[in-house]
């Protein structure tokens, strides 16, 4: 190949990056999203509990509402009820708790860690996830606790 049909390469290259750019990838390398949503979890708010986009799956915070739809008692309650509400969108989006590579965990009352901690230890395989946790001023719902997660796969 000599180095004028490189260099036109090259300006094909970058004239098809650019195009892209600008108009965004066409709809062939596009990946769909798919929601994944559990049975009427949070009525009619405008939200999806998770979204699968090629192999992540991103679960938005899931608090620590049992199967009547109200809080569990105590910090332990609230952070199992929410990481089996975890456990059941990563499940029902085709992943497993050993997919997930980063959870967020918001507590109302940075001194139930110690508590949450102990549950939160049951849920997830070694490697553990990278996980961020936080004290907020308050939770919707008057809730103590609330994780969201991403799950990844190859």
């Amino acid at each position: 190949m000599t180095n004028c049909e490189s260099l036109r390469r090259l300006a094909v290259c970058a004239a098809l990056g650019l195009m892209m750019v600008a108009v965004g990838p066409p709809p062939c390398l596009a990946q769909a999203k798919r929601a994944v949503n559990l049975a009427a979890a949070h009525g009619p708010l405008p939200f999806s509990d998770g979204i699968r986009v090629g192999n992540t799956l991103y679960v938005a915070g899931q608090q620590g509402t049992g199967s009547s739809g109200k809080l569990e008692a105590g910090i332990s309650g609230q952070t199992r009820a929410a990481l089996e509400n975890i456990r059941r969108v990563v499940t029902k989006g085709g992943f497993k708790m050993s997919d997930v590579a980063a959870v967020n965990v918001y507590l109302s009352d940075i001194h139930d860690f110690a508590a949450m901690n102990k549950v939160y230890t049951t849920f997830f395989p070694d490697p553990k996830p990278t996980r961020t946790t936080v004290q907020v001023a308050a939770l919707v719902n008057g809730a103590k606790i609330e994780i969201s997660a991403i799950a990844a796969r190859k």
